[in-house]
C-alpha cells in the first residue's frame, strides 16, 4: 500500500529556502504526487487486505480515497484563504468544538466556477433553535460552492465523471421547474465501455455540525450506487461518514462510519447503542484497515428510506448531527418531516432516536473525523454493486440483479442497457449545514 509523504529532508530544505522558486517547487510536486497516489490508493488497500486473507467486503461500501496535500489545496488548509462568508464558530473541532469554512477541498477535486451561497444571503434559524443556518444550497443557486470532480472514480465503477460545463451540455445537471437540482446518469441506449454521471463536492469544509438533505428522489435500479456522505483528508485517518447509501434495488437505507485504527462499537445491539436501527452490518470494528473497510453500519428499519420506497413517497429528509454525544443519522419521510426541520429553526433532542448513532465512548468524533466535505455521487457497478450483482438477501434484493436483468454482469448490463438508468438520477430540494455559537 502507498502512503502519501513527503521526504523531510527536501521538505526542511525548501521550507528553510528564502526562494521562492524553492517554495513554489515543492508545492507543485507534492500537488502532482499527491494527485497521482490519490486513485490507486483504494486499489492498494484492497489488494494489501486481500492478501492478508479480508476479502473486499459486499454489504458496505468503498468510497473516494483522498490523499491530501496541506501545502496546497488540503482541507482546512491555511495557504488557501476562507471566502468572506466563512463561519468560524468559538471552540475547536479537537477539543468538542466545531469550525466551518469555505476552504477548496482539494488539490484532485476539480473547482467549479461558482461561488458559495452563505448566510449573508440566506434565511437564518429563530432564535428558539441552538442551531445557526451557516450554508444553504437551494433553489437556482444549488449547484453554486459545489466542485464536480471529473477525474477516474476511485471505487472502480464504470462512469465517466463530468465537469460542471460538460454535465450541463450533456443534460446531467439541471435546476427543474420544482427548483430542485437534479444530477442524472447518462441514459444512450449503448455504450462502448463508461456512463457519464455526476459526483459534487462541497467547497466549505467543516467539523462538527448538522447537516440537512432534504431529496424527493434518488438513484435506484440494478448496478446503481449512489450516496451522501462526507469525508475527511487523509482517508480513512479523517473519517467517513455515509448518510445515504445502498446499491441497486435496495430498500433500506445503509449509514455508514469508516475511520483509522482505535474506532470501534461497544456492541452489535443497535437500541443498546441509541439507535432506532434493524442491524448493525459490517459488525463493530469502524477501522478501515481491519475491518475489510467494511467499517460500522447501521442498517435503517423504514423500506421508505432508500430507492424505490423512498421515491413513490415524494422522498424526505436526512440529518446527520455531529457533535460530542457522537454522530447520528435521523431519517423523515416526506409527511412526518418535523416542523422545526421545515421551519429553518432544527432542535434535534425532540426527534426521538435517530436511525444510527455511534456513542463517543470508543469513537472520539473529534479524534476520528475533521475536516469534512459533504459528498454526492452515482456510480455504476464497482467495488460494492459490481461484486453484489449475483447476491440476494438485503431488504428489497429478493433476487438477484444477475437473474432480474439476464446478464451475468454487471458492466456488460449498464454497457448495453441506457434505458434502465431512466431513475437513477438524485432530485433534491436543499442541503443544509448549521453550526451552534458555542462548542458541540
Amino acid at each position: 500500500m502507498r502512503v502519501c509523504s513527503t521526504p523531510l529532508p527536501l521538505l526542511l530544505l525548501l521550507l528553510a529556502s528564502d526562494g521562492v522558486f524553492a517554495k513554489r517547487t515543492l508545492i507543485r510536486r507534492a500537488s502532482n504526487y499527491a494527485a497521482r497516489q490519490t486513485t490507486s490508493l483504494a486499489r492498494d488497500l484492497r489488494v494489501a487486505l486481500a492478501g492478508v486473507g479480508v476479502l473486499p467486503r459486499s454489504d458496505a461500501a468503498q468510497h473516494v480515497i483522498f490523499c491530501k496535500n496541506s501545502a496546497q489545496g488540503a482541507l482546512g488548509s491555511s495557504s488557501v484563504p476562507p471566502e468572506s462568508n466563512s463561519t468560524s464558530p468559538s471552540g475547536s473541532g479537537t477539543n468538542g468544538g466545531a469550525s466551518i469554512s469555505n476552504h477548496a477541498s482539494s488539490s484532485s477535486t476539480k473547482k467549479s466556477s461558482a461561488s458559495p451561497t452563505g448566510t449573508a444571503g440566506g434565511a437564518t434559524s429563530t432564535s428558539t433553535s441552538a442551531w445557526h443556518l451557516v450554508q444553504n444550497y437551494a433553489g437556482s443557486t444549488f449547484f453554486n460552492g459545489w466542485d464536480f470532480w471529473d477525474t477516474a472514480d476511485p471505487t472502480h465503477g464504470i462512469v465517466q465523471y463530468l465537469s460542471q460545463s460538460d454535465a450541463q451540455n450533456a443534460g446531467l445537471i439541471e435546476i427543474n421547474p420544482a427548483g430542485n437540482a437534479v444530477m442524472r446518469v447518462e441514459t444512450t441506449p449503448t455504450v462502448a465501455s463508461t456512463r457519464k454521471s455526476v459526483r459534487i463536492t462541497t467547497q466549505r469544509v467543516f467539523t462538527g455540525g448538522l447537516i440537512i438533505m432534504d431529496s424527493v428522489h434518488m438513484p435506484t435500479g440494478c448496478a446503481t450506487w449512489p450516496a451522501f456522505w462526507s469525508n475527511g483528508p487523509d482517508w480513512p485517518l479523517g473519517g467517513e461518514i455515509d448518510v445515504v447509501e445502498g446499491i441497486s434495488d435496495y430498500t433500506n437505507n445503509q449509514a455508514t462510519i469508516h475511520t483509522g485504527p482505535g474506532c470501534s462499537l461497544t456492541t452489535d445491539n443497535p437500541s443498546q447503542l441509541g439507535a432506532s436501527a434493524s442491524a448493525v452490518t459490517g459488525g463493530t470494528d469502524c477501522a478501515a484497515a481491519t475491518s475489510g473497510n467494511a467499517g460500522c453500519g447501521m442498517r435503517s428499519p423504514s423500506s421508505q428510506s432508500f430507492g424505490p420506497g423512498f421515491n413513490s413517497n415524494g422522498g424526505g429528509v436526512y440529518a446527520m448531527k455531529w457533535d460530542s454525544s457522537g454522530i447520528s443519522v435521523y431519517f423523515f419521510a416526506r409527511g412526518s418531516i418535523p416542523g422545526d426541520i421545515s421551519s429553518g429553526s432544527p432542535n434535534p433532542p425532540s426527534w426521538g432516536l435517530p436511525m444510527a448513532h455511534w456513542p463517543p465512548s470508543d469513537c472520539d468524533p473529534w479524534k476520528f473525523f475533521h475536516d469534512h466535505v459533504a459528498i454526492f455521487d452515482t456510480t455504476l457497478c464497482g467495488d460494492w454493486a459490481g461484486s453484489a450483482w449475483t447476491s440476494t438477501g438485503a431488504p428489497g434484493q429478493d433476487q438477484s440483479c444477475a437473474t432480474r436483468t439476464g446478464f451475468s454482469t454487471c458492466d456488460a448490463f449498464v454497457q448495453a442497457s441506457g434505458a434502465s438508468f431512466n431513475d437513477a438520477y438524485w432530485e433534491v430540494k436543499s442541503v443544509k449545514i448549521y453550526n451552534t455559537t458555542a462548542p458541540l
